[in-house]
Formats: structure tokens, C-alpha cells, sequence
């Protein structure tokens, strides 16, 4: 595990082992997303989502365009 200290203006270095890893390079922007479970996940926000692949595990179901569109469909309707 790879850790950073906060400082106290909320500023942090990331590791340069976890730079690598995403290739990051000064000017580069970064993301924080939330999960629903509270874990956090940083993201490199210039890249090809395509590198992004695996980030989340494995796909727990596959569902149809048609289930995804109803599902869309009845959380909008709960609005």
C-alpha cells in the first residue's frame, strides 16, 4: 500500500509509484469519484477510458440495452 500526508491547505503528493501506474505528468487533472460503498477512486480525467478497463472488478450481470433503458426509465420516474 502506498500512502501520502495531508497537508494543511487539504494538499498532498501523489507517490511516484501511483503516478506511474496511471501516467500521470505535471498539468495532468485527476478525478475523485465516490463510490456508493465510500471507498474513493482517483482517476486520471485525461485519459482513454479504455485504460480504464478492470478499474471496478468484474461485471457482476450483463443486462440488455432494453433492461438498461428500463432502468433509467424507473429511476427518473422516482424524481
Amino acid at each position: 500500500m502506498t500512502a501520502s500526508t495531508l497537508t494543511r491547505k487539504g494538499q498532498t503528493t501523489i507517490p511516484l509509484k501511483v503516478r506511474s501506474h496511471l501516467k500521470l505528468r505535471p498539468g495532468d487533472k485527476i478525478e475523485f469519484v465516490i463510490q456508493r460503498d465510500g471507498t474513493v477512486v482517483l482517476a486520471p480525467k485525461n485519459v482513454d477510458v479504455r485504460q480504464l478497463r478492470g478499474m471496478l472488478g468484474p461485471v457482476r450481470r450483463r443486462l440488455t440495452i432494453e433492461q438498461m433503458d428500463e432502468g433509467i426509465r424507473s429511476r427518473f420516474a422516482r424524481r
